[in-house]
């Protein structure tokens, strides 16, 4: 599912938008490319501090759409490439993968755990 395409923007620096949506409302945070954290399994770990509207709303509708992009790779018509990612989503707060991120980044206080069910390049 992940395509070397995809793992060269993972690795770049760029801004992720995560949009949940719950109660006719959607709702976008961000974080960074190389915040995220690949799983064997088809997964993306971010590590969260805040995010809290982010959480309150996933608990009402797991849905989530996710964009990461990056000018340094090369898109399919020049310089930039983008992602379209759709997932479901939970928060992790304790556990072996929490214990893992928490050690790789030390401000998160959960995870955002991102099942990923679809990725589109966009650019």
């Amino acid at each position: 599912m992940f395509t070397e395409k995809f793992l060269e923007v993972l690795n770049k620096e760029g801004v992720v938008a995560i949009v949940s949506c719950a109660d006719n409302e959607a709702h976008v945070v961000n974080t960074w490319n190389t915040y995220l954290v690949k799983t064997d399994d088809g997964r993306l770990l971010i590590p969260a501090w805040a995010m809290r509207k982010t959480e309150k709303k996933i608990l009402k509708n797991d849905r989530v759409l996710l964009t990461l992009g990056s000018k340094e790779v090369e898109g399919r018509r020049g310089p930039g490439c983008g992602f379209l990612i759709e997932g479901t989503a939970r928060y992790i707060a304790s556990g072996p993968e929490w214990d893992r991120m928490k050690d790789r980044f030390s401000f998160l206080t959960r995870v955002l755990e991102v099942t990923v069910t679809s990725i589109k390049q966009t650019l």
